[in-house]
């Protein structure tokens, strides 16, 4: 019964986005569109990359066999359809037909297969693929997954898209980490790429809509491409982003800042788009790099923390607190763990330091200027531990050096800072991957805390919502308790563009399909 209603699920978004008589009409075609991204592009290989300045530009350029919806349920992509067995263990997927790749070549079969092959290799949620006992192409136009069990929310897990298993040719499959050409079947195409300064895109001509749909819905949906070009500029100061928005010299910018806001929504010239919801401002411990190996010291750190100040200096003030990995509302929101959460009590930090034998080792800090919510969580962070007698000192580093170095080197920092994005937004197993086997961003390889993995396990392969959800406040107690990770609240986003943009809307990432420019 529950494969039947995953099937019936999508089938579902299918007919109801196919009632409409005429699709999507963009206005004006050509230009180029120029957007300000608030942090340098860590690379275009959507594979291996977590970053979501990679996402900025990676959802415009790659595509994969199935996404999300507006609504984050899953909706069908590169597929033309899914079938689920009885058992809920094979999924055979129809491929759509004409796809091309930017480089001219037929999609088939063979480049899922080896997408997909190179996704259990280095990708960075390949704990999804390590579920498939086997998966076989029995033609050019199907592509067939096997698991090793029954997964009731496979089709959810597929589709998820903070690092998605994204199709490329499969003479580029082989690529090493990171170093993907970026080459997919989206409506744009990459013209130049030049690091640390932009990333120019151009229309595929050869780009076909997928006409079951009427309209763009999340990253998927009735895509056309009307801009000639859009160039995306890294823009690591916000105030030369806010002012080039301003003058005239971009079209739009990510992160318009809190201070800035007023002055914008009083120009005629441009519109402000927000988003309530947008990013969990969260860090992580590296638990295998003393002190933060100490269970007592991760503890005595969680204790410190005042989360209004935090926020306050990440948000300029706008912000919500929320114990939570989860927004309120959603299936998988509770606030298991809240008693850890935004304790702002010294006098237990200290306690616990003597508990744990902390000798006044260095905490190092791990952030980067260049994402200013980031910084400034982490500066007051820092200040917080020293009033506890901590001794805290910041990394600062450059982004794509920042996460690098989160990921592949396990000594010299004890706390990393980022953001969680759609991370949030998808809920479920997909909320709690970082923190889990095999792609845990915290825990070398082998170190997992074995009960969280016994909770994720259980959100993974629930039959049912409630089951689900109840192992994820489990596996969430478990986070604050052992302090594996610290979020600290949520932050909207603001987004500006000019008046003569058409079509863009607020949403995770920029997406410039069914977008123009008025003349």
């Amino acid at each position: 019964m529950m494969g039947r209603f995953v099937v019936l699920m999508v089938g579902t978004l299918l007919t109801t986005s196919a009632v409409a008589q005429q699709p999507f009409q963009c206005g004006r075609k050509g230009g180029d569109m120029q957007y300000g991204l608030d942090s340098k592009v860590a690379g275009l290989d959507q594979h291996t990359s977590t970053a979501g300045s990679t996402r900025d530009v990676s959802i415009n350029i790659y595509e994969p066999l199935i996404t999300r919806d507006d609504n984050f349920k899953p909706m069908l992509s590169l597929a033309q359809s899914v079938d689920v067995s009885p058992d809920q263990r094979v999924f055979t997927f129809k491929l759509r037909q004409g796809v091309r790749f930017h480089n001219g070549k037929l999609m088939t079969s063979d480049d899922v297969i080896a997408s997909f092959e190179r996704y259990k290799r280095v990708g960075a949620s390949r704990y999804i693929l390590e579920l498939a006992d086997h998966w076989e192409a029995p033609d050019a136009d199907t592509f067939v997954i096997t698991l090793k069990q029954p997964q009731p929310i496979y089709l959810e897990m597929l589709s998820y898209f903070t690092v998605p298993m994204v199709i490329v040719p499969k003479e580029n499959a082989s690529a090493p980490p990171l170093q993907l050409p970026p080459v997919g079947t989206g409506p744009y195409q990459v013209s130049d790429y030049v690091p640390d300064s932009y990333v120019k895109l151009r229309r595929f001509e050869g780009y076909q809509p997928d006409t079951r749909f009427t309209d763009a819905s999340g990253f998927g949906g009735y895509k056309v491409a009307r801009l000639d070009t859009v160039t995306e500029r890294m823009y690591t100061e916000t105030a030369a982003r806010t002012a080039s928005l301003e003058t005239g010299e971009i079209q739009g910018m990510a992160s318009v800042p809190t201070a800035s806001q007023k002055r914008l929504a009083a120009n005629k010239s441009i519109k402000l788009l927000r988003m309530d919801n947008y990013v969990v401002p969260i860090t992580y411990p590296n638990l295998s790099f003393p002190p933060t190996d100490n269970l007592k010291v991760r503890q005595a750190i969680l204790a410190s923390l005042n989360m209004d100040e935090i926020m306050d200096a990440a948000s300029d003030g706008d912000y919500k607190l929320n114990p939570s990995l989860q927004y309120e509302g959603t299936n998988y929101y509770s606030d298991a763990g809240k008693e850890f959460y935004n304790q702002h009590n010294p006098a237990r930090a200290r306690q616990l330091l003597q508990e744990g034998g902390y000798k006044g080792e260095k905490v190092v800090l791990l952030t980067t200027r260049e994402i200013p919510y980031l910084y400034n969580s982490a500066l007051v962070m820092s200040e917080q531990m020293k009033a506890a007698g901590i001794n805290a000192e910041l990394l600062v580093l450059d982004w794509p050096t920042a996460l690098q170095k989160s990921v592949s080197d396990a000594t010299g920092w004890n706390f990393f800072f980022t953001g969680w994005v759609t991370v949030v937004a998808l809920g479920g197993a997909q909320s709690l991957s970082n923190l889990a086997d095999p792609n845990n961003v915290d825990h070398p390889p082998g170190k997992t805390d074995a009960e969280f993995m016994q909770y994720f396990n259980q959100v993974s392969r629930g039959t049912t919502l409630a089951e689900r959800s109840a192992a994820f406040a489990k596996a969430q107690y478990r986070m604050f308790d052992q302090a594996f990770a610290i979020p600290f609240g949520i932050m909207p986003a603001v987004i500006g563009v000019r008046d003569n943009v058409e079509g863009f809307k607020a949403y995770y990432h920029p997406r410039f399909y069914n977008v123009w420019l008025k003349n």
